[in-house]
């Protein structure tokens, strides 16, 4: 059964032109963490969900009229946070974070509570869920544990998917990748070169620089300009990785940040 709740304190966005992202609750707020309380502690999401925050934000500074936003949804199946839905909501707006609707379902259905809301990125620290919700074609990638907190939002694409060949039908996910990219270009083409809200790096894993230049092209046809490029050479993505920190990593469908 899938039960969702339109937060009320918020504006909600354009159904036509927002980009709707998909966050575990239990990657948002520690569950278990202070149980008396009346609100969560924050998660490892957290600075993700502040980062599109800013971004969002920035985006109404420059345009006030501005419909490309990120539409921010909060899925839960932990039967635990379930039963303190009224929790979660609570703790969303004791810490002011911009999410318009939460939606409780069970493990089983939570790949249909993505359809339903049109979800175009799922993010989720759970290794089980991401490759599933991949699959039938929904946008999905891990977050990385340990992302400082950022006013910026980090988005790192991993070039070597970008520039594989396709080899008959384009997967689902695949498509729903192409079409992500397309929009958080468009995003980021709305600010300058500097200080901006949104950072978006390319990192290519294998072959030299013509690997790294094709891909950069590829993206670049598809209207996402990087504000930074790194060509690895078959060297560890590991460490660059621990120093770019970005909150997620998007690749052909799933992908996670670990080398």
């Amino acid at each position: 059964m899938i039960s969702t709740v339109q937060n009320t304190d918020v504006k909600q966005k354009d159904a036509d032109r927002a980009v709707v992202v998909a966050v575990t609750s239990r990657a948002v707020f520690e569950s278990g963490a202070g149980d008396g309380d009346e609100v969560y502690e924050r998660g490892v999401a957290f600075p993700l969900l502040q980062a599109l925050q800013r971004v969002n934000e920035r985006l109404l500074e420059e345009n006030p009229a501005e419909s490309l936003l990120f539409d921010v949804v909060l899925i839960t199946t932990d039967s635990q946070q379930q039963q303190q839905s009224s929790r979660i909501i609570n703790s969303t707006r004791h810490y002011g974070l911009e999410v318009s609707r939460f939606c409780f379902s069970s493990e089983e259905d939570f790949i249909e509570s993505l359809l339903k809301n049109n979800v175009h990125l799922f993010l989720s620290t759970d290794r089980n869920e991401a490759p599933q919700a991949s699959q039938k074609g929904v946008l999905s990638a891990l977050l990385d544990r340990q992302v400082d907190p950022s006013e910026q939002l980090r988005v790192l694409f991993c070039g070597d998917a970008v520039v594989r060949p396709d080899t008959g039908p384009m997967p689902a996910s695949r498509q729903a990748a192409q079409s992500f990219s397309a929009q958080l270009g468009e995003m980021r083409q709305r600010f300058g070169m500097l200080d901006s809200p949104l950072s978006i790096v390319l990192v290519t894993s294998r072959g030299g620089r013509e690997s790294c230049s094709s891909a950069l092209r590829t993206l670049r046809s598809r209207g996402v300009s990087v504000d930074e490029a790194y060509c690895l050479a078959g060297a560890p993505r590991s460490p660059i990785l621990s120093l770019l920190r970005p909150h997620f990593l998007l690749s052909d469908g799933f992908s996670g940040l670990e080398d």
